[in-house]
């Protein structure tokens, strides 16, 4: 396989993403070490919440991201928080970008930014890793395990994020989060929703175990290496905090139940051709490293099933209101009544 193949999409900055490039470079080129002179700057078709942008200048290249325009939810978009994880993972073993500057000044180009090091590499949505051989998949995706567990085993006070989060309630207060968004961007009635929205804090495991969680961690999230089967770096941690570490795992194995937010489905895929780990596989993998047992596992599913329909009822909404950072955005319609009714349906076993 070469790196080629799998290059992250890119297109000219979109309109309503415009900003002013004279005053980017202005502002670069007194904060970011080796970015002066011309900006060449495009777009990535990912990044569903927060815009994101190659720069290249001279033979350096950088990645910013920034706030979407329009009006916003109040806890979506954050761009200082995600900054601030990236940075204090740096000498973690966690493999994160090289940041360099957080701007906080709207005056600058209209909305928050932070820009980083572009890190080369490969980015694959699809969990089924289509031009892989049966060895890497299965390599792949049990690193995507152990940089995970990683993650769970930093001690936030250690990298200085002791306060990145509220201790104690996390599924209680993700929950309340999650149903609020969702009626923030609600288009319609679904009752498997208003159903999960009352089945779910009536139900939270006794457990609650904290450290640092990414909050939408799966392989569509991380650069793989140009032409091994590892993680070179995990991108997008806007909603990144401290919680319960099985969310994570959970969400990453929504592919295993047709529920992943970009609707990628292992459901009818031969695992084991095909070199896929099974869930059960996963587990154990992430058990292992991690160092802790994997337990109470459906309603961290359901759990996660529910959070992935309101994450898309936000893209389905900004989309419909033109603010979304995909032209696929106004697609997701119809995804989240899937994850509602798959989440409800397991309820009901």
């Amino acid at each position: 396989m070469t790196a080629a193949s799998h290059l992250p999409p890119l297109t000219p900055i979109r309109e309503k993403h415009r900003f002013d490039e004279g005053a980017l470079a202005a502002y670069l080129s007194t904060h970011v070490p080796g970015c002066r002179g011309a900006l060449d700057i495009q777009q990535f078709e990912g990044g569903q919440s927060n815009p994101t942008f190659l720069i290249r200048t001279g033979d350096r290249a950088f990645v910013m991201r920034k706030k979407p325009p329009g009006k916003l939810l109040k806890s979506a978009h954050q761009i200082d928080r995600e900054h601030r994880v990236i940075h204090a993972l740096r000498d973690s073993g966690v493999p994160v970008p090289e940041t360099y500057v957080l701007c906080q000044d709207e005056s600058v180009i209209g909305s928050e930014f932070f820009v980083m090091d572009y890190v080369e590499g490969r980015v694959i949505a699809d969990s089924k890793l289509p031009g892989f051989e049966p060895a890497e998949r299965t390599a792949l995706h049990f690193h995507a395990m152990d940089v995970l567990a990683a993650i769970h085993r930093v001690d936030p006070e250690a990298v200085g994020l002791g306060d990145f989060g509220r201790p104690g309630n996390y599924y209680e207060r993700q929950i309340s989060r999650w149903s609020r968004q969702y009626e923030a961007s609600k288009t319609e009635e679904i009752e498997a929703m208003t159903a999960l929205a009352e089945w779910l804090p009536a139900n939270i495991p006794a457990s609650d175990g904290s450290g640092v969680v990414h909050g939408d961690y799966r392989i569509g999230n991380c650069i793989i290496h140009p032409t091994e089967p590892r993680i070179v770096a995990v991108l997008d941690w806007e909603i990144s905090t401290l919680g319960h570490p099985l969310g994570d795992l959970a969400y990453y194995c929504l592919p295993f139940h047709g529920a992943s937010s970009i609707g990628d489905d292992l459901r009818k895929v031969d695992l084991e051709a095909a070199g896929i780990p099974s869930e059960e596989a996963m587990l154990a993998r992430y058990s292992e490293m991690a160092g802790w047992p994997v337990k109470d596992w459906d309603f961290y599913i359901i759990f996660q099933m529910f959070r992935s329909a309101s994450i898309v009822q936000g893209v389905y909404k900004r989309g419909l209101d033109g603010n979304a950072s995909s032209s696929r955005a106004t697609s997701f319609g119809d995804l989240v009544k899937h994850h509602a009714n798959l989440a409800w349906r397991k309820v009901q076993g």
